[in-house]
């Protein structure tokens, strides 16, 4: 990603804002009504961003939302960019470059993820220790800029362990029963197949899903402490022979948002 059409595009993120964000979140198909707890709300278009792709899945509003948190002023994004609606890798990762040149130092990534682990049931939160990213792909492949981030990027600790341990902490002070696991990412957009879903049980996936993976990659690229967390909205392909559907996704999601909700809201006031 090119250093000075990201810098066009935070420039404008700025010049709407009125005090500067230090938490980004990023909400996942059917978590949206998140942002409706933000105070002091501003709202900003993707559409109106330079240099932004549109969001096309149903369920992603295709909007930031800016203002205060529990205390905190952090940055949403009301639905993502994804691999499989068409747009390059590297575009995925223009988001969190935008972010962090707002000023964003630590991100919390969620999305609605299918369960690997059959220990898993939909409606359970996953806190993502890890990734495998099975596109065969990523957003930092072509010219590297060294004002944004080194060629090499580490990944051994892309998940941050002191807000993981936060995480554990919230959810037990709050009674939330929570899952720890690795994420593991395919493009889509269609499901997976059982065959394939057997090969990311052996591979070490305990869910599965279509996002997440690039914008983690960035954040790390560009130095963002990240806390991962996936709801399980549905048990993956050949589990329980039942058909898959989008529209599962987004009421498993709409039941257990309560739960999501309180979840993420107190841990932001920790962060």
């Amino acid at each position: 990603m090119e250093l000075s059409k990201i810098m066009e595009s935070s420039e404008y993120v700025k010049s709407k804002l009125n005090k500067l964000p230090e938490i980004g979140i990023i909400l996942g198909s059917g978590l949206g009504e998140l942002a409706d707890f933000l105070e002091k709300k501003i709202i900003i278009k993707y559409s109106d961003v330079p240099n932004m792709p549109k969001a096309t899945v149903k369920g992603h509003a295709g909007q930031f939302v800016c203002g205060q948190l529990n205390g905190k002023n952090v940055i949403m994004m009301q639905g993502r960019f994804h691999y499989y609606e068409g747009n390059p890798m590297e575009l995925l990762a223009l988001p969190v470059y935008i972010m962090k040149n707002l000023g964003v130092k630590k991100l919390i990534v969620t999305n609605a993820a299918g369960g690997i682990n059959k220990s898993f049931v939909p409606g359970d939160l996953m806190i993502i220790n890890d990734h495998i990213n099975l596109t065969f792909n990523n957003p930092l492949i072509g010219k590297n800029d060294e004002k944004i981030g080194p060629r090499f990027p580490d990944m051994s600790v892309s998940y941050d362990k002191d807000l993981i341990t936060l995480a554990k902490e919230i959810s037990a002070g709050h009674g939330i029963g929570v899952k720890e696991g690795v994420y593991l990412m395919m493009t889509g957009p269609n499901y997976e197949t059982p065959a394939e879903i057997r090969m990311a049980r052996i591979l070490g996936g305990d869910a599965v899903g279509m996002s997440t993976v690039p914008e983690v990659i960035a954040a790390r690229h560009c130095n963002i402490k990240v806390l991962g967390i996936s709801c399980i909205t549905n048990m993956a392909a050949g589990i329980n022979d039942k058909p898959l559907n989008h529209a599962e996704v987004i009421e498993t999601s709409n039941t257990v948002k309560d739960k999501f909700e309180t979840f993420v809201i107190n841990i932001v006031g920790k962060m």
